[in-house]
C-alpha cells in the first residue's frame, strides 16, 4: 500500500447521478466496444507506452488509429452517463486524440490526470470510466493502455470516521465494475503515480485501492491456509471469512487507516514516501508499522462499538501471517518479511504454536503481543532522528534479526566492519542479499501448499473470479 499525501482540499457535495444511468456502465453497449479497442491498442505498445510501427510484426499506423478513434468514440458515448467525470473525459479525449496525431509516441496524460479528481465526491457506489496508459503495480509493467469502470465505496460510517478521526481527504475505496488486461492480474491498485505524463504534479491528489480483490483474494487465501494448518478460527472470525461485502468493508476501513499513517507518527527526518534508495527492510518495517497502527486503532474502534474494528484486527493478523510471505518472488519481498517477522514475533511470545502439525492462535495474548510489536518499531522510529542514515539502517537490521534468521552469507549480518563505511550509504544498498532474511522451514512448505491457490487470485473479484480456487 503506498502513502496518498493529504493536504489538498476536499470538493463539493454529492452528484445527482450515484450509480450512474444505468445499473452499470460496464452494461451499456458501448463499454465492450471500448474495452476491445483498447485491447486491440495494448499488444502494440513498447514499455514506455509508445508504439514502433517499424517493428517487426507492428500493425500499421492506421489500424492502430481506427481503433483509437473506436476508444474516443466510445468515451463520448459513456461520458453523459457520469456528468461528474465531463471535464475529465473531455481532456481524456484530448490527450488521446494528441497521442495519435503525435504519431503515437511516449503518451503524455498530464492533462487528463489532472482532471480526474475522483475524491472530491466520494459518493457510495459512484461510478467512473478511467482510460488511461499506465502500469498496474504488482500487473503489468508496461505503460500500456488501460480502461476499468469502478464504484466508489464510501459508507457513511466510514466518511465519518475519515470526517471526525481518520482525516484522508484524497484516499478512494473502489470496486471493480470491470477492466482491461492490465487488471487481470494481482494488481489492487490505481495510483496516479503509474500513468504515462510528461512530468510529474507536484503532489497526487487522489488514490484508489479496491477494496472487493483484496476481500476475494483475503478470503481464498486465508481459507486454504486453515484448511493447511488444521488452524481453527473463532466463530466471529470465520463468519467474516464467509462473508465477502463484511470483508470489503474490513478492507477499506484497513486501508484508509494504514495509508494515513505513512505521514503520521513519529518519523525519520528524511520522510519514508520521499523517493529514496534504502535496503528492503525499512520498506518492509515501513508497512508492517503501517498496518500495526490500523490494529491498534481497530481495537479502539471495537472498544467504542464499531464491529468492523474486531474484523480489521482479524484481518491483520491473518493476511499477514498467510499471504504476504507467500506471495510474489523472494527478491527483496518486504511486504513478504513483514509478514514473516509478525509471526516469528507471536511464535516467540507465545501467542502462536505449530505442535502436532496443527497450528493454533491465541487470540488474547496475539493481540497484546502485536500491539507490543508495534511499540517496538515506534521506539526505533522515534530514535531514528538522532542517528545517522546507516546507523538508523543497522538498528533496524537488529531488530529484524533479533526475530528472523538472516542468510548466513550476508554481509549486513556480520556488521558494519564487513561493510566498505567510505561508500555512501546508497552504495551499502547493494550488499544486501535479495533474499536476505530467507523463508523459514514452515513458510517453505506453506508456500508449496499455497502456491496454486496463490495463482487462483489472479484478477479475482468480488462477484466474478478469474480462475477456480486450487483444491
Amino acid at each position: 500500500m503506498t502513502e496518498i499525501l493529504s493536504q489538498a482540499p476536499v470538493g463539493g457535495g454529492v452528484s445527482s447521478s450515484v450509480g450512474g444511468a444505468v445499473e452499470s456502465v460496464a452494461a451499456h453497449p458501448a463499454w465492450p466496444v471500448l474495452k476491445a479497442a483498447v485491447e486491440a491498442v495494448r499488444p502494440a505498445q513498447s514499455k514506455d507506452g509508445s508504439i514502433d510501427f517499424g517493428a517487426e510484426g507492428a500493425p500499421a499506423r492506421q489500424e492502430i488509429r481506427q481503433e483509437l478513434d473506436r476508444v474516443v468514440a466510445a468515451v463520448e458515448e459513456l461520458s453523459p452517463l457520469l456528468p461528474h467525470d465531463a471535464e475529465y473525459h473531455r481532456a481524456l479525449v484530448a490527450d488521446l486524440r494528441r497521442w495519435a496525431d503525435g504519431g503515437f509516441g511516449v503518451p503524455d496524460f498530464l492533462d487528463s490526470l489532472l482532471a480526474f479528481q475522483p475524491a472530491h465526491n466520494r459518493a457510495d457506489g459512484l461510478q467512473h470510466l478511467v482510460v488511461f496508459p499506465m502500469y498496474t503495480q504488482n500487473g503489468n509493467p508496461n505503460r500500456n493502455l488501460e480502461a476499468v469502470v469502478l464504484r466508489m465505496v464510501w459508507p457513511d460510517w466510514l466518511a465519518e470516521l475519515e470526517r471526525t478521526r481518520y482525516d484522508n481527504p484524497l484516499f478512494c475505496g473502489i470496486t471493480f465494475e470491470d477492466f482491461t488486461s492490465g487488471y487481470d492480474t494481482h494488481s489492487a491498485v490505481l495510483f496516479p503515480e503509474t500513468i504515462a505524463v510528461r512530468e510529474a504534479p507536484e503532489r497526487f491528489s487522489w488514490g484508489g485501492i479496491f477494496c472487493d480483490r483484496e476481500a476475494a483474494r483475503f478470503r481464498r487465501v486465508v481459507q486454504a491456509a486453515c484448511d493447511v494448518t488444521s488452524l481453527q478460527l473463532p466463530g466471529d472470525a470465520e463468519e467474516l471469512l464467509a462473508d465477502q461485502e463484511r470483508c470489503q468493508q474490513t478492507f477499506v476501513l484497513w486501508d484508509m487507516v494504514h495509508d494515513r499513517t505513512h505521514s503520521h507518527g513519529d518519523l525519520p527526518f528524511d520522510p519514508f514516501m520521499i523517493k529514496q534508495r534504502q535496503p528492503f527492510w525499512m520498506y518492509g518495517l515501513e508497512e508492517l508499522r503501517c498496518d500495526l497502527t490500523a490494529f491498534h486503532e481497530a481495537a479502539k474502534l471495537e472498544a467504542d462499538g464499531y464491529p468492523q474494528g474486531r474484523d480489521v484486527q482479524y484481518a491483520v493478523i491473518l493476511e499477514r501471517l498467510f499471504r504476504f510471505p507467500v506471495t510474489g518472488e523472494r527478491k527483496r519481498n518486504y511486504d513478504g518479511l513483514g509478514g514473516q517477522l509478525l509471526f516469528a514475533y507471536l511464535h516467540q511470545h507465545d501467542a502462536l504454536r505449530w505442535r502436532d502439525n496443527k497450528l493454533s492462535i491465541d487470540w488474547d495474548r496475539a493481540r497484546k503481543v502485536t500491539v507490543a510489536l508495534r511499540e517496538e518499531i515506534e521506539t526505533l522510529y522515534r530514535a531514528g532522528i538522532d542517528r545517522p542514515k546507516i546507523v538508523h539502517w543497522f538498528k533496524a537490521y537488529e531488530l529484524v534479526s533479533t526475530y528472523l534468521a538472516p542468510h548466513p552469507g550476508s554481509k549486513w549480518t556480520k556488521g558494519p566492519d564487513a561493510l566498505d563505511l567510505t561508500l555512501p550509504p546508497r552504495k551499502l544498498v547493494d550488499e544486501v542479499l535479495p533474499d536476505e532474511f530467507p523463508l523459514s522451514m514452515f513458510y517453505e512448505a506453506l508456500a508449496k501448499k499455497l502456491r496454486s491457490v496463490i495463482a487462483s487470485t489472479q484478477g479475482i473479484t468480488a462477484d466474478a473470479p478469474a480462475r477456480a480456487a486450487a483444491a
